[in-house]
């Protein structure tokens, strides 16, 4: 088994950046989910309600972030420019950001169509794991999500039309593992970085949207499919979520092994 590809999302349901070779960290990989889409009073904003976010696409830059969306010219949201300490909330995690750009809310607003405003994690999360002191990102609730190859190429067996690995968003996808062998792993390790799962990872609608075209399956697939082989005690699941012992640097081709399984024959 080993590491294929790996993606990191520097703005929360925005268009994701594929890597040879990143920084794994406690709080996910370096850069993943740092800057948030939000109403005035902090309430994240997902391509859930807005699909067109996925269209969004961003590049890193030496102390900031580059924007770029259809119709639209590039702008740059500077991290030195946010030092406006706001309140932000992510699910039920409630937690401070920082605010800083009117610019760039303002380009954003008129993108999406309604009011909202840009935020930066910081330089040191404030939000930290449900039970735990691991630092989190804007990610909904866990430092990295793994899909499985194997796991994929049996659920598109199943449709009509495939889907791909970026339609559910992982930090991290595997090969060389059997279909849903993840839902045994209990402790795996990747490279030098030693994970543990914490959780199957539960679905929602967001899967059914395309994330090139930010256009929703007519069939609701694969969230139809799934329901029906992929209802786990947790919900419809796809994927598991993560949390890392340790930090270093992954590498696309880094070998993976599972350390421990939650069943023993």
């Amino acid at each position: 088994m080993k590491l294929t590809q790996m993606f990191v999302h520097p703005m929360k349901s925005a268009r994701g950046i594929a890597y040879d070779r990143a920084f794994a960290s406690a709080q996910g990989l370096l850069h993943d989910r740092e800057w948030l889409l939000s109403t005035a009073d902090g309430q994240f904003l997902t391509a859930r309600q807005y699909p067109q976010m996925l269209q969004i696409t961003t590049a890193l830059i030496p102390g900031g972030l580059l924007l770029s969306a259809p119709g639209r010219s590039p702008i740059l949201a500077m991290t030195q420019v946010y030092k406006q300490k706001v309140a932000a909330t992510v699910w039920r995690a409630n937690f401070t950001a920082w605010h800083g750009d009117e610019h760039v809310d303002a380009w954003l607003s008129d993108y999406m169509g309604r009011d909202c405003r840009l935020l930066w994690l910081g330089m040191q999360s404030t939000r930290v794991l449900d039970g735990a002191q691991t630092p989190m990102s804007f990610a909904d609730g866990y430092p990295y999500l793994l899909v499985n190859q194997a796991s994929l190429d049996a659920l598109n067996q199943e449709l009509r039309k495939p889907v791909t690995v970026q339609h559910f968003r992982p930090n991290l996808l595997v090969s060389g593992a059997l279909p849903y062998e993840e839902d045994d792993w209990k402790v795996i390790q990747i490279g030098d970085i030693v994970f543990d799962v914490a959780k199957p990872c539960t679905r929602c609608q967001m899967i059914t949207t395309d994330p090139i075209s930010a256009e929703v399956d007519a069939d609701n697939e694969p969230m139809r499919t799934l329901s029906k082989t992929r209802q786990l005690a947790e919900g419809i699941c796809f994927g598991v979520n993560l949390v890392a012992r340790n930090e270093g640097m992954l590498e696309l081709g880094a070998p993976m092994q599972v350390l421990e399984s939650r069943y023993e024959f």
